[in-house]
């Protein structure tokens, strides 16, 4: 009976009720499909750590079965990530992922973009650098699509088996002995899961506030009914069951839609370069158990906290009926958030990435707790500095209905603190540009510099390519003209390749390359983060102002009976959102900069401050926006101020 009854009134609320009940749906949606992009993102980046960690060999304890190597290689700006596997004696090990078979020495595998590069360049900027091509690996080698992988088959006592390179995980891992090729995720694939799950927390945590948010929409509207069903006698289990009823079927639509939104997009976000390259659509979908997770959880936090906002429908029908002020919030939410900024420093000293993880959702929470209590306060001044009637009213509102008011501007002010931990730590780069002709250097074993300084010399004379080679210390130093292009430092990487085995010469940016990327990538995740907190702030903005219309379309349809122009209720709408907006955003933007201070190196830099500055604008042209676009529903409820059966 109690869901019979449920669905009758869903359908029977009219058309502005079916209005509130699209809001819920579209605002579900919204925090669903951003919800799983958040969780996708670390399921994405798992599995491209599990996709390389081929290449980061693991000793063997025994039972060794082959000898495997690492290096990078370079051409027109592009990495290039070579492999060297020699097979033991008398030992048949697994091939690695994308591999028919184990490479037997003078084979080379390229991977299907090598293998079109190779055969667009002239053959001495790259092909000759990997003689003997034996064919194509498959796309299980490859960490994304178009990245470019070579595998070297050798023998187990060629040199560039046995020569000693320097274990630098962003240049090269020297070879060893492994019992297969299982290896591990590598350092810096772990460094960007670690980032990857702290972007996450910058994501999830307003997303959960926002579905949350989303159970309370035409809370008022919604009140209403159940406390007139609570005062002709329904239970407060009824009541309960009804809201919890109602809450779910909506949230599970939305949720459901949300999942669909998100399959829709996916393409377009595998085009998002991260580490190199765009990813593997199938890498981007999150795990089935983790889909299920996330279509259950939506709809079960969209009902808890609708069944928590019940508390003054059952314990007070009379009182909601007759819209008596609820009683104020309490200041212990602000001594909460004080709390965790207090302990904020200790925190993430010297503790682990779940910690700092969960300290930064303890502040979101915090901001979020206390922000209704800051709301009802900047109502109380509001009201009583106001001079005129607009002002007034909206001071009015926001100590009748601080939670209310605090759900229009949530989303911009956690966006605010978003803004302001991403924008205090934006990197500036890796030291000074590097200037002048380009130099190719090649460490060389202690003893051989100066043969090897000869014999690439000439190679170089060979290939025709004009350089100065000097050995400076241990490292054979090649300065080429001040006239050389891409080309032709690509030909002298392939003339030099090999003269060193199991070295690969490097310019000083081939050696910053590690960090350049690393650092373009926090850019375009703070681009990415900031984005989708942009996304939630805007569509809470605009979903919660038309929902507030909804709430109170009886009273501003009694002003305009009273007199009251059309523009006093329009301005101190905007008032009662743009006031605590820029209080609480402002507030927002302090504590996540505050949070920032101890992961900081160095100071604030051109880019931390143009992306506050961006958010600051966006926030605001957002909140107007939404604010705009809600105008003329405010025209439609104020024109017709007769009662409805909803």
């Amino acid at each position: 009976m109690n869901l019979d009854l449920t669905w009758r009134l869903l359908k029977g609320g009219g058309r502005r009720g079916l209005l509130g009940t699209w809001l819920t749906l579209g605002a579900v949606t919204v925090a669903t499909a951003l919800l799983l992009f958040a969780v996708a993102a670390n399921s994405a980046f798992q599995a491209r750590a599990e996709r390389g960690a081929w290449r980061n060999p693991v000793p063997a304890a025994s039972g060794a079965v082959a000898v495997e190597a690492s290096r990078y290689d370079f051409v027109r700006d592009r990495t290039i990530t070579v492999v060297d596997l020699a097979a033991l004696p008398g030992r048949t090990p697994e091939p690695p992922p994308g591999l028919p078979r184990f490479p037997a020495p003078g084979e080379t595998w390229l991977s299907p973009a090598l293998v079109e590069l190779a055969a667009e360049l002239p053959a001495g900027e790259l092909a000759e650098r990997y003689p003997g091509r034996k064919g194509v690996l498959g796309d299980e080698a490859l960490v994304f699509p178009g990245e470019l992988v070579a595998v070297v088959g050798h023998a187990p006592d060629s040199p560039a088996m046995t020569a000693q390179r320097t274990d630098d995980w962003v240049v090269a891992k020297p070879p060893v002995k492994v019992a297969s090729l299982a290896g591990q995720p590598s350092e810096d694939a772990e460094a960007y899961q670690v980032l990857s799950l702290i972007a996450s927390v910058l994501m999830v945590v307003p997303l959960l506030v926002f579905g949350g948010a989303a159970a309370r929409l035409t809370v008022a509207r919604r009140d209403q009914r159940l406390a007139a069903l609570r005062l002709v006698g329904a239970t407060p289990g009824q009541v309960v069951a009804m809201t919890v009823a109602e809450a779910v079927i909506v949230a599970l639509a939305g949720a459901l839609a949300g999942a669909v939104v998100f399959a829709l997009a996916v393409p377009l976000l595998a085009g998002i370069e991260m580490q190199g390259g765009p990813w593997f659509a199938g890498d981007l979908f999150p795990p089935p158990l983790v889909l299920a997770g996330v279509l259950v959880a939506v709809p079960l936090l969209v009902g808890l906290s609708a069944v928590a906002g019940l508390r003054r429908v059952v314990v007070s029908p009379l009182g909601v009926a007759k819209r008596e002020t609820p009683p104020g919030m309490r200041f212990v939410r602000v001594l909460a958030l004080l709390a965790v900024l207090a302990a904020f420093p200790l925190l993430t000293r010297g503790t682990s990435v779940a910690i700092i993880a969960v300290a930064l959702a303890l502040a979101f929470l915090c901001i979020n707790l206390a922000g209704p209590w800051v709301v009802g306060m900047i109502g109380r001044v509001t009201a009583a500095s106001a001079r005129g009637p607009a002002r007034l009213l909206a001071g009015r509102r926001l100590v009748d209905d601080p939670r209310a008011a605090w759900r229009t501007v949530s989303g911009v002010a956690l966006t605010g603190f978003v803004a302001g931990f991403l924008g205090l730590l934006s990197p500036t780069g890796f030291g000074d540009e590097v200037t002048g002709p380009p130099q190719l250097r090649v460490t060389a074993p202690a003893g051989q510099v100066t043969e090897a300084a000869a014999q690439a010399r000439e190679r170089l004379r060979a290939s025709g390519v004009p350089a100065t080679v000097k050995p400076v210390k241990n490292v054979v130093v090649a300065a080429l003209g001040s006239a050389a292009d891409d080309a032709t430092l690509d030909r002298a990487r392939t003339a030099l390749a090999e003269l060193v085995p199991g070295r690969t010469p490097t310019t000083q940016r081939d050696d910053r390359r590690f960090g350049i990327q690393i650092l373009a990538d926090v850019r375009v995740g703070t681009i990415v983060v900031l984005s989708v907190s942009f996304l939630v702030a805007i569509a809470s903005s605009g979903i919660t102002a038309t929902s507030s219309i909804l709430d109170r379309r009886q009273t501003y349809g009694l002003l305009r009976l009273a007199g009251t122009p059309l523009e006093v209720l329009d301005r101190a709408r905007r008032t009662e959102t743009l006031v605590p907006l820029t209080v609480m955003g402002g507030g927002a933007i302090l504590v996540g900069a505050f949070c920032a201070v101890p992961f900081m190196i160095g100071g604030m830099n051109v880019v931390g401050t143009v992306t506050l500055v961006a958010c600051v604008v966006a926030g605001f042209a957002g909140v107007i926006g939404a604010g705009a676009l809600s105008r003329p529903l405010l025209r439609s409820v104020t024109a017709d101020p007769a009662p409805r059966p909803d």
